[in-house]
């Protein structure tokens, strides 16, 4: 299990570091603009706060010189004089990004006023999280009850309008489906909110409940669309398995079939299920910036959508780097947890 963990491990970091390096590669000139700002930044914040640095000078001219000087031997020690695509600036470049330092945003900034790219990304990736995961593990659970149900008895009622749900469901775009809910239950009959936003600041004592509650509507929404098409992914792993030998020996010396499908079949249904759920969890989080935005939630999706529409590439940059770094880590727990389920896939690594 250790070879397999360290096997996992090396390429997932690979994986990352490849992804870092095309990342890069295709911003350019562009992440060098954004270095440089940030060297920009960082020199005048540290004079700034230094107050006996600027009454030494006689007039602006001579200070504002003298900023630039330090500025552009900054740049020189630091190797941003030489071109983006020279070892030593790629290795510089991906350095900062793995240490999450991806500078200063050009118009966004968080709520609390920073414009450091890593302090908008953290302030925002935990609202995604809980919005995603709480749907993602609802929908998984729903999923997998009625997929085992629906397997148990082929052509059965609960099969068809399984089937039929799944199919009906997954043709609606959440865009759509989420303007109609809104509508609904934030216009009809005014249950929820129309914002996602809750009102009240973060640091409000109520802003959690708040928060919780205007998460409702996007969890409804997105377990809608979700749980159907998820109940007809497990139905179809565990069809074939309810036809293996070993269950009906199981079925023979009299088990119950209720624990055969949700005990042995569905254990042997696990690691594709495993799989199809962490990236699930994964592909929603990348994919949460048409939901966000459809429903004004605070959360990565939303922020993704807000630079790109004004082009703040350091914000895009950091958030593409933290998404993919988010899948690579739902990968490698699903492999994880498919070598625990299935010890012949460990073994043969």
């Amino acid at each position: 299990m250790k070879r397999y963990l360290v096997t996992r491990g090396l390429t997932m970091f690979g994986v990352l570091m490849i992804t870092l390096l095309l990342t890069i590669s295709l911003v350019g000139s562009n992440m060098d603009t954004i270095l440089k700002q940030g060297v920009i930044y960082q020199v005048r914040a540290e004079i700034t706060e230094n107050t006996t640095i600027a009454q030494g000078f006689n007039n602006p001219e001579e200070f504002e010189k003298f900023v630039q000087q330090k500025i552009d031997e900054r740049i020189e020690t630091l190797g941003l004089d030489t071109p983006w695509y020279s070892p030593q600036r790629l290795g510089y470049t991906m350095y900062k990004i793995l240490i999450l330092d991806f500078g200063n945003a050009t118009f966004l900034t968080s709520d609390s006023g920073s414009s450091n790219v890593g302090e908008i990304i953290f302030e925002k990736m935990p609202k995604t999280i809980l919005l995603f995961t709480t749907a993602t593990i609802i929908i998984s659970i729903i999923g997998i009850v009625l997929g085992a149900a629906s397997s148990n008895k082929i052509g059965s009622k609960t099969d068809r309008i399984t089937s039929t749900f799944a199919v009906i469901s997954s043709s609606f775009p959440v865009w759509w489906i989420g303007m109609l809910m809104i509508f609904v239950f934030a216009f009809v009959y005014q249950i929820f909110p129309a914002r996602a936003t809750p009102s009240i600041e973060p640091d409000d004592p109520g802003y959690i409940l708040a928060l919780l509650y205007h998460m409702a509507l996007p969890v409804i929404t997105i377990v809608l669309i979700g749980f159907g098409a998820w109940a007809y992914l497990v139905r179809n792993f565990m069809v074939g398995i309810m036809q293996e030998d070993f269950i009906s020996a199981k079925k023979t010396i009299g088990i119950s079939r209720k624990k055969i499908v949700y005990s042995h079949a569905l254990r042997n249904a696990a690691p594709p299920i495993v799989t199809i759920l962490a990236l699930s969890l994964s592909g929603s989080l990348g994919g949460a910036i048409i939901t966000e935005a459809v429903f004004d939630w605070p959360g990565m999706g939303r922020l993704y959508f807000e630079a790109i529409s004004v082009m703040d590439l350091p914000v895009i940059i950091g958030s593409t780097y933290i998404l993919t770094v988010l899948f690579l880590v739902s990968i490698f727990i699903a492999d994880l947890l498919y070598g625990y389920f299935d010890p012949r896939v460990r073994t043969s690594s």
